[in-house]
């Protein structure tokens, strides 16, 4: 664990590493978030994706609230160290927020901006706050 740990530069980023969820079976990229040394250390530790929030101020065990947890199944660093790559397992089929599979489902059209989503869940329905 601390070998990862070393090869990155949170300095860089305020504490931070970009970090980017993708599908280990499909390849589809589920989402971008951020880590600091103690989400990092907590995913390893864990085997389930753990992020820093920026909104919330706090670590954010992805799926706390909705039960769609990431299963990480590998984990890369990229060449500058500044960005970690979580190959995962998505139980529950969403990893949006707005109850999509990825949240990129924006796709950009003739027209603007097509939702090509695929939509798991109301999060209304998930998200009784």
């Amino acid at each position: 664990m601390d070998r990862i740990l070393a090869e990155l530069d949170f300095a860089k980023g305020d504490g931070l590493v970009t970090a980017l969820a993708v599908d280990d079976d499909t390849g589809e990229v589920l989402m971008v978030a951020h880590m600091n040394e103690a989400s990092l250390r907590k995913t390893l530790e864990s085997g389930q994706a753990v992020y820093w929030s920026r909104s919330r101020g706090r670590l954010w065990h992805k799926g706390e609230e909705s039960g769609h947890v990431q299963n990480v199944r590998s984990v890369q660093i990229d060449c500058d160290g500044d960005v970690v790559l979580l190959r995962v397992e998505q139980i529950g089929g969403a990893a949006c927020h707005t109850g999509r599979r990825s949240c990129f489902f924006r796709k950009l059209s003739g027209e603007g901006l097509e939702d090509v989503g695929v939509q798991v869940f109301d999060p209304e329905q998930v998200y009784k706050r």
